[in-house]
């Protein structure tokens, strides 16, 4: 197999249960969508839930369908807009719907969206809730960034929903339930936490969290260039004198990016640089000597997070993780701490 990816399903629950410390008297509501970022949505949200999340949060109908099919009995929130030709199903599978706009649907419990500041989905004025509407929400758009725009948000949510505070009101993603005590009212919509990942980009320690997945794979071959040889598309990399190359068999299809040149892995402990153009479905990186095939290699895990990476390629964990999703034809998935 091209790579091997555990989720300790274990980590999942202790960050479950962090959380819940941190939030003391509000809900969780572990946010599943992307299949759970890429972790895996069934076992993580089975995780959750044991740990005591009491809601799943997914972004469409078709993802919440899926998932009814394994957790007949869990309360799932749908966030995105669901199509007039998704009602019936949302209906018979007691999925719990987000209006942002348009027309308000019946015979299924909603959750009115309110626009505070994220200029995206959400309504520009609170309507009088109707007898389906269980909840009134709001999305920050820079609880990880601007906290004073995000107590802007929060206050006008308040002011908004305050005649209607007898609903369940929740607007706090994970930077907010985590820095931004005020946000959390009645239940707060966790994703990028739960998995161990910082949605400040930092060490995820600093709110103890541990991260949930490692990724691995092998050296399939060392070669040594001589000065002034190169490796891959475009001669990336050549070298200015004899180099030992290692070449890994994975790459962006698999979730290994392009933008990862730079970036680092470990080598029998060892940090060896990434050189040259990663390729669809290879990438070289630099060894300080020779290392035979099959010597393990770690993309990701204890030493190298992946707010790492993200910080070489100029993008945010939350990418990285739902790329590394890939088929089972092109990597193996292994789900520890599973009842």
């Amino acid at each position: 197999m091209r790579s091997e990816i555990t989720i300790e399903l274990g980590a999942l629950r202790r960050n479950v249960a962090t959380l819940l410390r941190v939030l003391e008297e509000s809900e969780l509501w572990a946010v599943v969508k992307a299949n759970a970022y890429g972790h895996g949505a069934v076992e993580c949200a089975r995780a959750a839930l044991d740990e005591g999340a009491t809601a799943l949060c997914l972004a469409t109908v078709a993802e919440a369908l899926a998932l009814r099919r394994e957790l007949p009995d869990a309360r799932m929130l749908v966030m995105s807009p669901a199509r007039q030709s998704e009602l019936s199903a949302a209906r018979e599978a007691r999925l719990e719907l987000v209006v942002s706009g348009g027309t308000i649907p019946e015979g299924v419990p909603l959750h009115l969206k309110l626009d505070t500041g994220m200029g995206r989905w959400g309504l520009s004025e609170l309507p009088a809730p109707g007898r389906d509407v269980v909840g009134l929400m709001t999305h920050l758009a820079t609880a990880d960034t601007d906290h004073a725009f995000a107590r802007e948000q929060l206050e006008r949510f308040r002011a908004a929903t305050e005649p209607f505070s007898h609903l369940t009101r929740h607007a706090a993603n994970s930077a907010a339930a985590l820095r931004l005590p005020e946000s959390r009212f009645d239940a707060v919509r966790c994703g990028i936490a739960l998995y161990g990942l910082s949605p400040f980009g930092e060490d995820p320690v600093v709110d103890g969290l541990e991260p949930v997945l490692t990724w691995r794979t092998e050296i399939a071959q060392a070669r040594l260039l001589r000065a002034g040889e190169s490796t891959g598309y475009g001669r990336g990399f050549v070298a200015e004198t004899d180099t030992w190359i290692g070449i890994l068999p994975i790459g962006y299809a698999d979730g290994f990016r392009r933008d990862l040149t730079g970036t680092h892995v470990l080598v029998d402990g060892e940090r060896c640089l990434v050189v040259g153009a990663v390729s669809m479905d290879a990438t070289a990186i630099r060894l300080g000597r020779d290392h035979p095939p099959g010597t393990t290699v770690t993309l990701v895990g204890p030493g190298l997070p992946l707010e790492e990476h993200a910080q070489i390629a100029g993008t945010l964990t939350y990418e990285l993780a739902c790329g590394i999703d890939t088929p089972p034809t092109r990597s193996s998935r292994i789900f520890h701490g599973q009842d």
